[in-house]
């Protein structure tokens, strides 16, 4: 964007993202706010604007871990729903060794901390445990009761 306007440049980087949108232009993942960013010329917080006003609006989703999605595209499954899956796609046990930090990372495409974030989740809820040294292992399937009912 060139020229000030009264109207204000996020609104207008709204109007161009919400026509790309409803053309069908837009492919189901959006730009990232760097992409965006030096397409219009315009700082960080004028595209997070922008980006604000069409999730408000219902037009695009934003999920952690994940890039925004037009609201009308399959979610993108976050960085954790795909960890999760691993133990039922390896068919894991209780008792069974996860997969290294490094391989998460690479089938992720995510960050060492963010999946350090999600290890950290699943290790809360009961679902991995680490054993110093020797990795971290499937302590119980996630969605069961890892604590035994008091009588």
């Amino acid at each position: 964007m060139t020229e000030r306007s009264p109207r204000g440049t996020y609104l207008q980087i709204a109007d161009v993202l919400r026509a790309e949108i409803s053309n069908g232009s837009e492919t189901a993942v959006l730009q990232s706010e760097a992409e965006l960013m030096a397409r219009f010329g315009v700082a960080r917080t004028t595209v997070g604007r922008a980006l604000k006003i069409l999730a408000s609006e219902g037009l695009v989703r934003s999920q952690q871990g994940a890039r925004r999605t037009v609201a009308a595209s399959a979610a993108t499954p976050t960085v954790y729903d795909v960890i999760v899956g691993v133990i039922a796609d390896e068919k894991l046990m209780p008792g069974d060794s996860f997969p290294p930090e490094s391989k998460l990372c690479e089938l992720t495409s995510a960050s060492r901390g963010t999946v350090r974030r999600v290890l950290a989740q699943l290790e809360g809820a009961g679902v991995l445990e680490v054993r110093q040294g020797k990795g971290r292992f499937v302590r119980a399937l996630p969605g069961t009761n890892t604590t035994s009912p008091t009588s």
